[in-house]
């Protein structure tokens, strides 16, 4: 079986030619965020995480999530951004990072946007807390910006490798 070939008309909704990604959109302080939607494996609302002694500030400690010790870092702080205030808004979102699950708290999660190549924006050269190499693009929808991060290289960065310590 063959597929259609890619037309230059506007797609009529088929995956197979279309560069669309979708992406979790997330707030943290007055900016949004965005991550890929596939590393995403829930959100549930905040609760107060086991705190692990000599653990890393951002690293707020652990919870059990159906029998699997899940450790939770708030990015407000890794961002070293203001102090977080939970509240009904706060979630975790649960990430699928490899073969490790990770908990990561954000004042609010927005929607699932979806993104076409033509909305991708490169990231600006300046100094930033987060490292320019896990910042994936800036996407531009409508009126809003949102920093596409790559959440993989950045939970798996060497000063991130601290979760595993934290969650033994």
């Amino acid at each position: 079986m063959s597929l259609p070939a890619a037309s230059t008309d506007k797609p009529a909704g088929n995956p197979v030619t279309t560069n669309l990604r979708e992406f979790l959109a997330f707030k943290l302080g007055a900016e949004e965020y965005g991550i890929d939607i596939l590393r995403v494996q829930e959100i549930r609302s905040y609760e107060e995480p086991t705190r692990i002694a000599n653990a890393p500030a951002f690293i707020k400690g652990v919870v059990n999530l159906r029998g699997v010790i899940v450790p939770i870092v708030d990015m407000r702080m890794k961002f070293n951004l203001d102090q977080a205030n939970y509240d009904d808004f706060t979630v975790v979102i649960v990430l699928n990072i490899g073969h490790r699950v990770v908990g990561m708290v954000v004042d609010a999660v927005s929607d699932v946007i979806t993104l076409k190549p033509d909305q991708l924006r490169p990231v600006p050269e300046f100094s930033s807390t987060i490292a320019s190499d896990h910042i994936l693009a800036i996407g531009a929808v409508e009126n809003r910006m949102l920093i596409l991060v790559d959440i993989e290289k950045l939970m798996t960065s060497e000063d991130m490798g601290l979760i595993d310590q934290a969650a033994r």
